[in-house]
This record gives C-alpha cells, structure tokens and sequence, in this order.
C-alpha cells in the first residue's frame, strides 16, 4: 500500500511539474506574432499601406514603476534626436495580454514615428495606466541629468496622444480618456473588441461613455466569442453614447475573432494614429471624403462614421 502511494505521489508532483511549465511555456508565446504584418489579409490600399512596416528603424527601453504596471515598455524611431516632437501612443492590455506579449504591435506603430508605451497590468478597465503613462512621460521631459538623461527627453509631442486597448483595455480607454486628471491630455482612442456590456459590468468593469471627448474609433469582430464580449448591439450603444461634435467611427473585422483583434485591424488602426496625431492627409482617406476605403472594404461590416464638428 505504501509502495501504491508513493508511485501515485510521484506521479502527481510529476503532473504538477508539468503544468507549471506548461504554464511558463504559454505565458512566453506571443499574443501577437512577429509576422502579422505579412499574414493579416488587407482589403484595401490603405489599410495594405499602413499594416506594412513603416519608415523608421526602433528602439526600445524599458522602465521599472513601482505601482500596479511594474514596468514600462517604450518603443520609438531610431533616429528620434532628428525628428523633433513625436507623437505618442499608449496601450492599454486586455486580460492576460501584457505589453511582453505584443512587443511586434509596438513595434509597428514606433515604426511610423510614434513614441509608443505599454506595460504589464493585469487590471486595465480602470484606465490608470493612461494616467500613469502621461505622468512618466512628463517626468522623462523634465529630466536633467546628463548621466541618465532619456532619449524621449525634449521629442515628446504631448499635443498629440493617442491611446488604444483591446478588451478589458477598451473598458480602460473610455475610463482613461475621461475620468483622470491627465484625461483631457487624450486627442485620438481606439477600442477594440470591447464595448459596454452587462459582462462587463458583472466584472465591475463600470464607464460612462457619454464623457468622451476624444475621436474615437471602435472595431470589433463577427467571430462567435466578440459576438459575447463585443456584440453589435453594445457598440451602437456606446457610439452613441458618445457626443455626435466627436468623430467617431465603428465598424466590424468578418474574417476574425476576438483575441486575433488585437492586431487584425492594425491597418486601420495605424492609419487612425496618423490621421489623427500625424495629420497624415493619405491616412484619412480611409475615414473622410467621398468615397472612405472603410466603408467598402469587403473585410468590414457595419462601417458607420460620423465626423463630428
């Protein structure tokens, strides 16, 4: 009986081995791969364009914060101490998606003269990763020592800051873009896969869409579980919650589902930074004028876009 017990204790520490590093083995893979750009099909000349690797080469640092983000994870174009003020985008992660799993998402956007920021919160809905992000930056501009003096310091546009999430970080961007003292700082959103659900709000996930202010963009999916978690029906609440003077613009990816948001619709959600923070006049044509690429591209369903005032 003992010998019985001890072969199935062994066989349990063996299980239990096995799942931790079967669990360290998932935390590793990327939620977005390295390749996307190349694989996610396009369905019009611009979102092709802008899902393309851009311009600049990247670098990348990283900084430690004592709160709930434990660390920042900056990417920015290479060659920044030539380009003046640039542009600043900040990410917001869904659950169980922290910025070490996306760094190819960074990557590309960095690639089209963006600073971008991210970090490692588990529990984004609140936004205060937007706040965090803003004051970081702030302390990075006023900087001065010559021994450790930031890259970023003097190139931050903070005229011109977008911040997009995907999920619970859709939840965080409405909170982010509206509740905190720095929120008003927040020129250009995107939410992706996320919207203000009865879900959401079984999670306490609470926001109030109505104070945004903020041009907004907000995609999500046709795939079985966004029909859940992003149903048409809560995104046309939420649009229209939002002020008509806002621009807005909200529409539906129909080869996709809602973990594979997360960069799907990265075309157009690089062409929405451009237009919005770089004044990109090429980019725009995917939102604005007579013919918006968005409203015919075969790829997308439920395209509605309002320009505001």
């Amino acid at each position: 009986m003992k010998k019985v017990l001890k072969i199935i204790g062994i066989i349990l520490l063996i299980i239990i081995v096995l799942i931790i590093l079967l669990i360290k083995i998932l935390s590793k893979i990327p939620s977005v791969p390295d390749d996307y750009v190349k694989k996610v099909q396009t369905g019009g000349d611009i979102e092709a364009k802008y899902l393309a690797i851009g311009g600049y080469e990247v670098e990348h640092l990283e900084s430690v914060t004592f709160s709930s983000l434990e660390k920042f994870e900056v990417y920015y174009p290479k060659n920044i101490d030539e380009m003046g003020k640039v542009p600043v985008v900040i990410f917001l992660n869904g659950t169980g998606t922290p910025a070490t799993k996306y760094p190819a998402l960074q990557k590309h956007l960095a690639s089209w003269g963006f600073i971008t920021i991210a970090n490692e919160e588990s529990n984004s809905f609140y936004g205060e990763g937007v706040e965090l992000s803003i004051r970081y930056l702030q302390l990075v501009d006023v900087y001065e020592s010559n021994d450790d003096e930031s890259p970023l310091k003097g190139h931050i546009d903070f005229d011109n800051i977008g911040v997009t999430g995907h999920s619970q970080g859709g939840i965080g961007v409405i909170n982010g873009i509206t509740i905190h003292p720095h929120s008003d700082m927040i020129k250009a959103a995107v939410l992706l896969s996320s919207t203000e659900t009865d879900m959401a709000k079984a999670f306490l996930w609470d926001s109030d869409s109505s104070l945004i202010k903020a041009n907004s963009l907000m995609i999500s999916s046709t795939g079985a579980t966004d029909s859940n978690i992003s149903p048409l029906d809560s995104m046309k609440k939420t649009y229209d919650n939002i002020s008509n003077d806002v621009t807005k613009v909200l529409a539906r990816r129909n080869d996709c589902d809602h973990g594979e948001m997360l960069y799907y619709a990265d075309g157009y959600v690089t062409a929405w930074f451009m237009w919005q923070l770089q004044n990109d006049g090429e980019a725009s044509k995917a939102f604005i004028g007579e013919n918006p690429e968005l409203l015919n591209n075969k790829l997308y369903q439920d395209q509605i876009i309002n320009l505001g005032n």
